[in-house]
């Protein structure tokens, strides 16, 4: 397991000034069957993430450890939290998109698009006002692993927008293989989506886009970076708007312009990051079974 420096790959010296070269890549669980969907609570000081194939949610307290936070969850993906806090989650199992109320029960978001079940959402974040963007890929019926196994009712992969102030849901981008992860810049003028549909087919190109925020549109599309070792499957941004993606066997770090600054070697297949800590600047990383996690410079954009 790379430590301290031995973890850091500097591909631009910028890099030097958002990472520690002494600070140490931690492992604080070893005992997932595949760690996502990461999310700090600051309030709680505490860490949320899933371990899906296990169909639980575990949480992590600083100088405490690990216990379950829910079990059954329903095969949750991705998690996020919504302006008021309540934890909003990507589930495989219900093929929805839910919401933990601030007294523990949950409420089903949105589960269909015209008629139709979704597919599996997958990853999501909140807007400023309240709006909540997710992905919307098939994994979690392509088996019994991480969900059930069923049959597609939508006509693709989609990446969706939906407004819980009068519960319209609309499409915003219906071109990629499989959308994954999402996050917006600091500014929310651009949304940042990952398509991984390399999973399925070799001739799908491993790239994060960038697309222009015009309200509830997305316009201008581009490419904003192409993983050159793996594929980008969850990614945060800092408040410099920066990129820290997952990408093969550890975590790539962007510019604002799509350059690799560097990498955090993790040597294990890497799922998702989020910032935490009291001060926002330690990355949790989700990575194969593992939860680990490494001090750096930057700090994190998501909201506390």
């Amino acid at each position: 397991m790379p430590q301290g420096g031995a973890a850091l790959e500097i591909i631009d010296n910028k890099f030097k000034s958002l990472t520690i070269g002494a600070a140490v890549l931690e492992v604080l669980y070893e005992d997932c069957r595949w760690a996502e969907g990461p999310v700090w609570f600051g309030d709680a000081g505490h860490l949320v993430w899933s371990d899906i194939p296990n169909n639980r949610l575990l949480r992590y307290i600083p100088d405490v450890g690990v216990s379950t936070f829910r079990a059954p969850s329903n095969y949750i993906n991705g998690n996020t939290r919504d302006l008021e806090g309540r934890l909003v989650s990507c589930s495989h199992g219900a093929r929805a998109v839910l919401r933990t109320e601030l007294d523990g029960t949950i409420t089903t978001l949105v589960d269909s698009y015209n008629g139709k079940r979704l597919n599996s959402p997958n990853d999501v974040v909140v807007k400023s006002d309240g709006t909540i963007w997710f992905t919307d890929p098939s994994y979690g019926i392509d088996s019994d692993y991480e969900g059930y196994k069923s049959e597609p009712e939508q006509g693709g992969c989609y990446v969706y927008r939906f407004d819980p102030a009068d519960g319209s849901l609309a499409v915003v981008a219906d071109d990629f293989a499989r959308p994954n992860g999402l996050a917006f810049s600091p500014d929310e003028s651009i949304l940042y989506i990952s398509d991984t549909g390399r999973s399925h087919n070799p001739d799908v190109p491993t790239h994060i886009r960038q697309f222009s925020v015009d309200g509830a549109k997305l316009t201008n599309p581009g490419v904003f970076t192409v993983i050159d070792n793996g594929a980008s499957d969850g990614f945060r941004l800092d408040t410099s708007g920066n990129v820290w993606t997952s990408a093969g066997p550890g975590v790539n770090v962007y510019d604002p312009s799509g350059d690799l600054l560097g990498r955090i070697k993790t040597g294990h297949a890497t799922a998702n990051v989020c910032f935490g800590g009291a001060r926002r600047n330690r990355l949790f990383i989700t990575c194969s079974q593992y939860l680990m996690s490494i001090y750096v410079t930057a700090t994190g954009l998501q909201r506390p």
